[in-house]
């Protein structure tokens, strides 16, 4: 008997230790938590850039921003927060469209260009291409908005109310509810 008792007495001074141990690690500060589970987002930073794309070994594009943020987050972005040039090449490596905005936001990911406050497009035709907000499908090689927007060139003066979709040299523009004028020959065909 004097062994169980001995036995109990162990088993319960063992149990009482262990249990003190648990509730003693258990305990966790605040601010060290905050920190492991912040959430961190990364940011480079670049000042005047000179980027050029290129796509099956061809010269597509050159970028250029006197300030370039490329932040890693959900998303990875670069934000052109001063303005951006950017002249688009054809096949034959000449310059076919250029366009000037004070703000952009590139989607690596997405392959898309947000651009934003004074777009400009203009083609070396003299094509004009107006938004106060634009998209660019990298892939498609599209421009397209839900914005205002306007598009001059000789004979041509066409506005849209609510958007448009148009090919990256700018040959081929589709507008949300049109307004403007058109010259046309005497067949009735546009110019």
């Amino acid at each position: 008997m004097i062994n169980f008792f001995f036995y109990k007495k162990l088993f319960y001074t063992a149990a009482l230790f262990t249990g003190c141990c648990f509730v003693c690690s258990c305990e966790n500060d605040v601010k060290v938590i905050d920190d492991m589970t912040k959430k961190v987002v990364m940011r480079e930073e670049a000042v005047n850039v000179e980027s050029m794309l290129s796509q099956e070994g061809k010269l597509k594009a050159i970028l250029k921003a006197p300030l370039m943020l490329r932040v890693f987050a959900d998303t990875v972005y670069a934000e052109f927060p001063k303005s951006l040039h950017c002249d688009f090449y054809n096949e034959s490596t000449q310059i076919e469209t250029w366009l000037d905005s004070k703000y952009g936001k590139y989607f690596e990911t997405l392959g898309k260009v947000y651009l934003r406050d004074s777009v400009i497009v203009i083609t070396t035709k003299g094509d004009t291409l107006k938004s106060p907000d634009l998209w660019w499908d990298q892939n498609k090689k599209m421009f397209y908005t839900d914005k205002y927007a306007t598009y001059h060139s000789p004979g041509k003066q066409v506005s849209g109310t609510i958007g448009l979709e148009a090919t990256q040299d700018l040959t081929s523009i589709i507008f949300k509810q049109p307004i403007g004028t058109i010259q046309v020959s005497e067949s009735g065909f546009p110019q």
